[in-house]
């Protein structure tokens, strides 16, 4: 008896995951949602810096060198974090194409001047180093998941992570704790020991929700 589906196909066949997924077009994000997106994981990432600035935290990547930079000249973070990822945009061009670098730019221009105005719309008078490592650490890995996921980063370590994990399926996650880590490490000349503990905390916090939830394969917009 002739099968009822076109091309002889069994209904096994039509609802097996490779044909499903093969047969579904390709989903793209639209400037809109690249738009809100960029802004939102911006605007978290800034409530992070805020926080930790706050209560004397530090973070890694080149955002941690900024802070860095930050408490010894009393330089605005902000400046000092746009200044310091310009030499990663050739990397990222490079190798992860002009969009995900214009996109970066733009990312880390919005981050750098929300972090410097935002102190003049919020104050906290009281905040619990630990309470600031936990909510800092999903924040800001909340926010980097925004960005990731439209292309995007906020430069330095995160280009690398991302360009490891496309090109040799390593987890971002993964990269991301071992770099920030150790440049957390490397401010105990600077900052009390206690606070850099908090900070590493908050690394490995934001590293492991990272690794959980940006896995290679799992989203497929663009």
């Amino acid at each position: 008896m002739p099968s009822p589906l076109p091309n002889s196909a069994s209904p096994a066949l039509a609802h097996s995951p490779s044909v499903t997924s093969a047969a579904a077009p390709v989903l793209r994000h639209g400037r809109f949602e690249d738009a809100q997106a960029l802004f939102t994981g911006s605007l978290f990432v800034s409530i992070t810096m805020m926080l930790f600035a706050q209560a004397g935290l530090l973070t890694g990547s080149t955002a941690g060198i900024a802070f860095l930079l930050h408490y010894v000249t009393g330089l605005p973070f902000g400046a000092i974090f746009f200044v310091i990822n310009i030499p990663f945009y050739w990397f990222a061009w490079k190798r992860m194409g002009p969009e995900f670098t214009i996109k970066t730019f733009v990312s880390v221009a919005m981050l750098a001047f929300m972090a410097d105005v935002g102190p003049r719309f919020i104050h906290i008078d009281y905040l619990n180093p630990l309470y600031a490592a936990v909510a800092g650490g999903l924040l800001m890995g909340s926010g980097c998941l925004f960005l990731a996921r439209h292309h995007s980063s906020l430069g330095g370590a995160t280009i690398v992570s991302l360009y490891l994990q496309e090109r040799y399926g390593i987890r971002a996650g993964k990269v991301q704790m071992m770099i920030d880590c150790t440049v957390v490490l490397l401010a105990l000349w600077v900052v009390p020991f206690d606070r850099v503990a908090y900070s590493v905390l908050a690394a490995v916090i934001m590293s492991v929700f990272l690794w959980i939830s940006h896995r290679p394969g799992r989203y497929q917009g663009n």
